[in-house]
């Protein structure tokens, strides 16, 4: 069991989508006062290596032995960080932490644990296209490594019957080729052939790019492992510019008959 007087710490942390400006202050100062750094292998390649930090890379589906190593890091003295890429809480690592402590040594319970925010690539991407989440919106990860497809398949209809902005994490992946064509089938008799729908690629990377299409043109293979995909409501709309790409936005407000 561990000591739960020990001096040690763990801090989840998210890295933001990639451009270090979008790092926050309280993460690069957590990163600065750790002595090891646990996380998927290209995360924590984006911190500097120092001297006093020792890295522990891993393999993308080992979250939760990866928490449980960082709590007993922590456990036994050591100023740990997790990292994430995006925000921490936003299908990361804090919850996986989380998990660990509640069904690992009780003592892990009194470390000092702290889960500092990120900029996820939600929040990135719309900023990057206009204010797309300018309304109510929701987030589903089409993953369906931790939960059966059909209930993504029912979160993605119910989601789309109650008019939210959707974004879709984790759209395609080697092993999931086909799961972001089966979603758009499922969304596009639900919205109006004319939806704007965000494909964004390596937000704020040096490869970034973003495209915006109606959903009837929306096709998977737009898509890669880097991408968040956004489908906009019945109400999103797009501005069109004579310079710079098109702004899309969805109101603040909803029409009464929408509630209907």
């Amino acid at each position: 069991m561990s000591d739960a007087s020990s001096s040690g710490s763990l801090v989840v942390v998210g890295l933001g989508p990639g451009d270090p400006r979008l790092t926050t202050p309280d993460v690069t100062d957590a990163l600065a006062a750790a002595t090891d750094l646990i996380g998927y292998g290209p995360y924590i390649a984006r911190v500097p290596d120092r001297p006093g930090l020792t890295k522990h890379g891993s393999d993308n589906r080992e979250e939760i032995d990866r928490a449980r190593h960082a709590l007993t890091l922590a456990g036994a003295g050591r100023r740990v960080v997790v990292v994430s890429s995006g925000d921490p809480g936003v299908f990361a690592m804090a919850a996986a932490v989380l998990e660990a402590v509640e069904h690992g040594d009780p003592g892990w319970r009194e470390l000092d644990l702290r889960v500092l925010p990120g900029v996820t690539a939600m929040t990135a991407a719309a900023a990057r296209a206009g204010a797309p989440l300018g309304h109510d919106f929701c987030a589903i990860n089409l993953s369906d490594n931790l939960k059966p497809w059909a209930l993504v398949e029912k979160r993605l209809r119910l989601a789309a019957e109650a008019d939210f902005v959707i974004a879709l994490y984790n759209p395609v992946s080697k092993a999931r080729p086909h799961q972001l064509g089966q979603a758009l089938d499922i969304l596009r008799p639900l919205r109006p052939p004319t939806t704007p729908v965000i494909f964004a690629t390596a937000v704020s990377a040096e490869a970034e790019k973003i495209d915006t299409v109606p959903l009837a043109d929306a096709v998977a293979s737009r898509a890669d492992m880097r991408t968040l995909v956004i489908v906009g409501s019945s109400q999103t709309r797009l501005i069109t510019r004579e310079r710079g790409p098109a702004l899309v936005y969805t109101p603040r407000s909803a029409p009464a008959e929408s509630a209907s």
